[in-house]
């Protein structure tokens, strides 16, 4: 499939940013283009020792991009506040950014009990609502 990340290949950029810029964290979505209204959306994350890798939602069909990256960045700061690891924050962003794609306009209203859900469940990665 045209579209497919390779998240190995992003191992290095990531240790590379840390050790340049002394983040604590490098976090990046990976967003696979099949279309303008079907995506594959996971993210990485690396804490100077160890990587995480996201499940992967299937996104489809996709309502609005708008608010993604915003909800995907508030998803971050909330789940790495309130979640004992890296892995169910990045968890928890990536899903509530999966959500939103299926949400028109710029505001993600989803509640956290639905984030959570879609986190915690739906093994198959399918978003829908």
């Amino acid at each position: 499939e045209g579209g497919e990340t390779n998240a190995e290949g992003y191992k290095g950029i990531f240790k590379a940013m840390a050790k340049e810029f002394g983040f604590k964290y490098v976090i990046s979505t990976l967003r696979e283009s099949f279309s303008a209204t079907h995506n594959g959306w996971k993210a990485m994350i690396y804490n100077g020792e160890e990587f995480y890798e996201s499940k992967r939602y299937d996104i489809n069909p996709i309502i609005d991009r708008v608010g993604g990256g915003d909800s995907f960045s508030g998803g971050v700061i909330h789940g790495l506040l309130t979640m004992p690891n890296q892995g169910e924050a990045l968890e928890f962003a990536v899903a509530a950014s999966a959500l939103k794609h299926t949400i028109p306009g710029d505001f993600n209203l989803v509640s956290v009990d639905e984030v959570m859900s879609l986190a915690g469940g739906n093994a198959n990665g399918r978003v829908q609502r």
